[in-house]
C-alpha cells in the first residue's frame, strides 16, 4: 500500500507538523497520542499515526500495530490517572461510520454509567482542564501495565 499524500486541510497532519495546538499525551517517532478537543468524558485520548493514511482500509498493517500499542500503553495510563470504571476504544471508518477526520486514528473514551456510546462530544474542552489531564494520564504512563 501507499501512503496518501498529506493534505494541507487535515487537522491530525498540522498537529503532527507542529502547526496547529494539540494537548500531548504521548509521543514517539511512529504515533501521537493527545486529547480530543469535544471529549465525551474526562480522559478522551486520540491516537493517531503520523504519517497520514486515510481509514484502515489505507493504513499499513505495521502502522496498524504502532497505533494499538500506543493505544494500550495510552489506556494503562488512563486507568492509571483516572481510574475510570470503563474504556470504549473506537475506530470508525468513512463518514457513514461516524468518521468527521479523515486521518486513521483511535478513540480511547473513559466510560461511566449513563453515559451515551456516542464518539464526539458537542463542545470544546477547556483548553487548561486538557492540558491538566493530559498532564495527569501522562503521570500514568510510569504505573505498570499489569
Amino acid at each position: 500500500m501507499t501512503m496518501s499524500p498529506s493534505p494541507g486541510n487535515c487537522i491530525f497532519c498540522r498537529i503532527v507538523a507542529g502547526a496547529a495546538r494539540s494537548h500531548p499525551v504521548w509521543d514517539d517517532p511512529d504515533t501521537l497520542a493527545f486529547m480530543d478537543l469535544s471529549p465525551l468524558s474526562t480522559g478522551h485520548v486520540l491516537v493517531i499515526p503520523k504519517p497520514h493514511w486515510e481509514n484502515v482500509f489505507d493504513t499499513p498493517a505495521p502502522a496498524l500495530g504502532a497505533v494499538m500499542d500506543t493505544a494500550k500503553r495510552v489506556a494503562h495510563a488512563i486507568r492509571a490517572a483516572i481510574a475510570p470504571p470503563g474504556l470504549g476504544v473506537y475506530q470508525v471508518n468513512g463518514r457513514a461510520a461516524g468518521q468527521t477526520v479523515f486521518h486513521y486514528h483511535v478513540h480511547l473514551i473513559p466510560r461511566y454509567e449513563g453515559i451515551s456510546l456516542e464518539l464526539h462530544g458537542r463542545r470544546r474542552a477547556d483548553r487548561a482542564e486538557l492540558d491538566r489531564v493530559a498532564e495527569r494520564i501522562r503521570g500514568g504512563l510510569d504505573a505498570p501495565a499489569g
